[in-house]
């Protein structure tokens, strides 16, 4: 069974043979190596994956090459969490303005884990924009009874 470690704190300038090369030469043998580059740039965006073939190689990656210096950066390595369908690493905290894969409603990606269908009275506003808050609810309530 092979095991997928992720690779952060890559620097920018890098490419996916300057991480095999790495890898080849630190710990030897491993199955694959992938470097995530920005679809705009082509630049890294800071980690990778590299595959081992077995769990005791995974340990010995890990211990090796954690906290490794390389181009001015002090890499971390660890396993890598399991893909899943709904929780993925950038649909945790989307981008303002953007809406995660899971989220397929017209409005802006819930936050703070509120349920969807819940009702509005348990809906708490951000303190900071509470008290706005109420004084926009007080002019629309003025607006609608005149």
């Amino acid at each position: 069974m092979s095991i997928r470690l992720y690779v952060g704190n890559l620097p920018k300038e890098l490419e996916r043979k300057e991480l095999e090369d790495l890898f080849l030469q630190e710990v030897g043998e491993f199955a694959t190596s992938k470097v995530v580059t920005d679809r705009k740039t082509g630049k890294c965006r800071g980690f990778g994956f590299v595959t081992v073939e077995t769990e005791e190689q995974a340990d010995q990656v890990i211990e090796k090459m954690n906290g490794y210096a390389f181009k001015d950066s002090t890499l971390k390595i660890e396993k890598a969490l399991p893909k899943t369908k709904e929780a993925e690493p950038e649909s945790a905290h989307p981008a303002p303005g953007k809406r995660s894969k899971g989220n397929s409603s017209g409005g802006q990606a819930r936050q703070g884990g509120q349920p969807a269908a819940g009702k509005a009275e348990s809906f708490q506003p951000d303190p900071r924009w509470a008290q706005d808050l109420e004084k926009l609810k007080e002019m629309l309530l003025a607006q609608t009874n005149a």
